[in-house]
């Protein structure tokens, strides 16, 4: 990696700190991130909502079993980034062997079962080691900063519930004025309307918050990654040495 291309400022922050650092970084970088991030998650989530022909319930559990790699995607383009190179989704695909492909049933497996996936998630992905050989390297990563990734987690997820929440609760907001009741009445008994309304409102919630979230946990490995191999140092001395 050459560490003096970045395009972040890296040095020493708390886990709160870096994970702004990475919402900043998504936002700075949303013009590579969601066209992206949407050549997959769109046709994803599209069949995932049609799985509610097979049982209503399905489409939520799939999308949320799909998140981890779907994060492939956006670490990929967040790698970039990190050095001021912007993706387009031909870059995407003509890297598919390494972004979608690779790891891809311990992605769909442990990755999901995993509370700090992005802050891990660059380890499995950029660095180059076989699974097996990652261990070490994580554990390297997740100490001193579990704590910070666990609290991000649930701060999305509490995040991504609420979004939802809100989705659905326009088909009340926009009920014309008296059918407030038929609105109610759409959404009870578990019916496939009120299955397919949740989905899609998951869907929404999940596309706009995942590519922050996993910003903010790529963000927290940098800045491990700085402390752990004093990258901040090694920056001001090929700085020094250049002029």
């Amino acid at each position: 990696m050459q560490i003096d291309a970045l395009a972040v400022r890296l040095r020493p922050r708390s886990a709160m700190e870096a994970s702004d650092l990475g919402v900043r970084l998504c936002q700075s970088a949303a013009r590579s991130i969601f066209p992206c991030f949407a050549c997959v998650a769109v046709p994803l989530m599209g069949l995932a909502i049609a799985a509610g022909q097979i049982a209503a319930w399905l489409p939520i559990p799939a999308i949320w079993l799909a998140k981890p790699w779907l994060d492939r995607t956006i670490v990929f383009v967040l790698s970039r980034a990190a050095f001021g190179l912007p993706t387009a989704p031909a870059d995407v695909w003509r890297s598919q062997s390494t972004v979608w492909w690779t790891q891809l049933l311990f992605t769909w497996t442990i990755r999901r079962l995993s509370m700090w996936r992005s802050l891990t998630q660059p380890v499995y992905q950029l660095e180059g080691l076989s699974i097996v050989k990652s261990g070490p390297r994580v554990r390297a990563i997740r100490r001193r900063s579990v704590g910070g990734a666990l609290v991000m987690t649930s701060v999305f997820s509490l995040a991504e519930m609420a979004l939802t929440i809100a989705l659905v609760s326009l088909v009340f907001w926009f009920a014309p004025t008296g059918q407030e009741s038929a609105a109610v009445g759409m959404f009870s008994g578990g019916s496939t309307f009120t299955w397919v309304c949740v989905a899609m409102a998951y869907a929404v919630a999940v596309f706009f918050l995942e590519p922050f979230y996993v910003a903010a946990g790529f963000a927290m490995y940098l800045t491990r990654r700085a402390d752990l191999e004093a990258w901040d140092i090694e920056q001001e001395f090929r700085r020094a040495f250049a002029q």
